[in-house]
C-alpha cells in the first residue's frame, strides 16, 4: 500500500473537484507563485508547464503531496487526481467499470478539462505503478494532449508472481469480507506506516489511511487488480508513439516490477531512465526531493513541441 507522509496539502495546492465530460473527480491542484518558496522568476508569472499525476493501486492523489511544492516552486502546475472510485472520487461497484480502457478514457477527459482551464498547451503526464498502465492506455488511445510521458515504478506488462498472488488474495477477501474487516486483516500482516509523526499525530495519520481505504470502492480494487494481473506487454505499441519523449523512473529496489525489467523497458522505448537512490516502489514518497528534481529536469528539456504526435517521426531520448 502506498503511504503518503501526510494528507495535508502544501500551501501551493488546494483540494477541489474537477468537472469533466466523464464525471467529477477529486484533485489536488498545485500552482506556481502561491507560496513563499516560489522562485522569483516564476512567482506570479506564467506557468512553465502543467503536469497530470496519476496514482497507483490502493493509492490516491495524496501520494504526490510531497512533490507538489517543489514542482510548483520550479514553475509547474501539478494536478494529482483520484481516479474513478478511488478515495474521494465517486464510482460504482461493478469491477467491469474499472478496465484500463475505461480508466484511460477518464484520464483523457481529465486532461481535456485541465487544459481547458487556461494554462494552455499539452501536459506532462506521469503515472505511478497502476497509474503508469492507465497513462500508457490513454496515450495509446490519443497521444495528442500530452507533451511527455513518465512511467514511475511501472513495468511493461502484468506484475510479478508474488504480487499477482497478493492481489488474488485481496480480491478474494473483498468478495467475502467488508472493507473494514479487510483493513484489519492487512494491518495484522503489515507494519505500521513509516512516518516521522508520533503519538496522536501518528494515530491521526493511521486514521486517514484507514479512511482512504474505506472510501475506495471494492469494485475499483477488484477491477484494477485484474488489470495489474492480466495486462499484456504493450511496450512496442508505446515505442511507436513518436515524437513523444518518454521517461522511466523508479527506485533502486522494487518488488512489483524488478528494476532490470524497467531498465529493459526503457531501452525498448528509447526513453530517459532515472533510478532514485534509496527509493523503492514509491520514489514520490520515499525520496520526493530527488524525484521532483528528476522530473523537473526531464520536463525542462522537453518544454515545447514543434509538431503533432504521430507514428512516424523518431522520438527524443536523454542519455
Amino acid at each position: 500500500m502506498s503511504r503518503p507522509p501526510t494528507f495535508e496539502p502544501p500551501g501551493c495546492a488546494r483540494a477541489r473537484t474537477l468537472a469533466t465530460a466523464r464525471g467529477d473527480f477529486a484533485v489536488l491542484d498545485a500552482r506556481p507563485g502561491t507560496s513563499p518558496g516560489a522562485a522569483p522568476e516564476t512567482s506570479g508569472g506564467p506557468v512553465r508547464g502543467t503536469a497530470v499525476l496519476v496514482p497507483g493501486f490502493t493509492g490516491s492523489k495524496e501520494d504526490f503531496i510531497a512533490l507538489l511544492q517543489p514542482l510548483a516552486d520550479a514553475g509547474y502546475r501539478a494536478v494529482a487526481i483520484d481516479g474513478r472510485g478511488q478515495y474521494e472520487s465517486p464510482g460504482g461497484d461493478d469491477p467491469a467499470e474499472y478496465t484500463l480502457s475505461e480508466l484511460g478514457r477518464d484520464l483523457l477527459a481529465q486532461t481535456a478539462a485541465i487544459t481547458a482551464e487556461g494554462d494552455g498547451g499539452p501536459v506532462h503526464l506521469l503515472g505511478h505503478s497502476l497509474g503508469g498502465l492507465i497513462s500508457r492506455t490513454a496515450v495509446l488511445t490519443d497521444a495528442s494532449p500530452f507533451l511527455t510521458l513518465t512511467l514511475m515504478a511501472s513495468g511493461p506488462a502484468r506484475v510479478g508472481p508474488a504480487q499477482r498472488e497478493r492481489i488474488r488474495l485481496l480480491s478474494d477477501a473483498l468478495a467475502t469480507m467488508s472493507p473494514a474487516e479487510v483493513w484489519e486483516a492487512m494491518r495484522a500482516l503489515e507494519p505500521p506506516a513509516d512516518t516521522e509523526l508520533e503519538g496522536a499525530g501518528r494515530d491521526a495519520h493511521q486514521d486517514r489511511l484507514r479512511e482512504r481505504w474505506l472510501r475506495t470502492r471494492p469494485g475499483q480494487l477488484i477491477g484494477t487488480g485484474r488489470a495489474l494481473t492480466g495486462e499484456p506487454d504493450r511496450v512496442g505499441e508505446l515505442a511507436a508513439v513518436r515524437p513523444l519523449p518518454k521517461h522511466v523512473l523508479s527506485g533502486e529496489r522494487d518488488e512489483t516490477w524488478p528494476v532490470p525489467l524497467m531498465d529493459e523497458m526503457a531501452v525498448r522505448l528509447g526513453a530517459a531512465r532515472t533510478i532514485v537512490a534509496g527509493a523503492e516502489h514509491s520514489p514520490n514518497t520515499d525520496r520526493p526531493a530527488e524525484t521532483a528534481a528528476a522530473l523537473i529536469a526531464f520536463w525542462d528539456r522537453h518544454g515545447t513541441r514543434s509538431r503533432p504526435v504521430d507514428g512516424g517521426t523518431p522520438g527524443d531520448r536523454i542519455p
